[in-house]
């Protein structure tokens, strides 16, 4: 018998009493693929597949944004993709509700309340615990996007290459017990399909949680525009246009999650 928390992902255990609307009413595990996004960028292609949900043990070649790689030992990690085929929000809107939704998720299971890196951090006690790659599929058709997550879950702190061990974290290592991975993925689900909800009724609650878990809000920014670097104060965030700026050369300037990295 496994071990308790260790047990392998089992898509009827993870559907069973989950009380969503739209997300995970499909879900599908593979045991190894090379990245859910992929898998569930072909399941997008039908448009029934709305809140398709693609879960995987292990990945071979899993990605993070501007082509980085997502490092993840088989079956410590909560490794999935969302398919959004009817999808009305905005990009930017999209991405800040996904990451209230997966930080919202991993709180209780952390005893610590997890917090956003803008645009695609999740961060627990300082490091990063979790990562969001928001795709937008147009060659398809439509406004569809396919939204890959990475949670740590089992990692110890060796489980990382020596220059991620004192900025990277597991849900294990910051709550000190074995999370159930099954349990994490019902609350993942319910989160995301609650937070989708919201942004379409509420938008301005997804705002408010946003500013709330924002680690950035308050605080001077280096970050990289378009290959440049910009330096400011951040004083909010905009639905539709990003992250805004209060410039240290004078001004307010937003910018837009798909061509802005934070830099360290």
């Amino acid at each position: 018998m496994a071990c308790p928390g260790t047990e392998l992902l089992d898509p009827d255990k993870i559907k069973a009493n989950l009380k969503t609307k739209r997300i995970g009413q499909k879900i599908l595990v593979y045991d190894s693929t090379s990245s859910t996004n992929d898998i569930a960028a072909e399941y997008a292609k039908n448009k029934k597949n709305d809140g398709l949900v693609i879960f995987a043990e292990e990945q071979t070649t899993g990605r993070g944004r501007a082509g980085s790689k997502w490092h993840s030992s088989r079956s410590d990690s909560i490794l999935c993709s969302v398919v959004l085929t009817k999808n009305k929000l905005s990009a930017e809107l999209l991405s800040l509700t996904c990451a209230v939704a997966v930080a919202e998720a991993i709180g209780k299971p952390a005893k610590s309340q997890a917090q956003i890196k803008w645009p695609n951090d999740i961060i627990l006690n300082g490091k990063k615990v979790a990562g969001i790659l928001l795709e937008s599929k147009t060659d398809i058709g439509g406004n569809i996007y396919i939204v890959g997550v990475g949670i740590n879950c089992h990692q110890k702190k060796e489980s990382f290459p020596d220059e991620l061990r004192e900025i990277a974290t597991s849900i294990d290592i910051e709550s000190n017990a074995i999370v159930d991975r099954i349990s994490l993925a019902k609350r993942l689900l319910t989160s995301i399909d609650y937070w989708l909800e919201m942004a379409a009724k509420k938008s301005e609650k997804v705002i408010d949680r946003w500013h709330n878990l924002s680690v950035l809000l308050g605080h001077r920014v280096r970050l990289v525009y378009n290959s440049r670097d910009f330096f400011g104060n951040c004083i909010g965030i905009d639905p539709e246009k990003g992250l805004i700026l209060q410039l240290d050369t004078g001004g307010v300037r937003m910018f837009d999650a798909a061509h802005t990295t934070i830099s360290k």
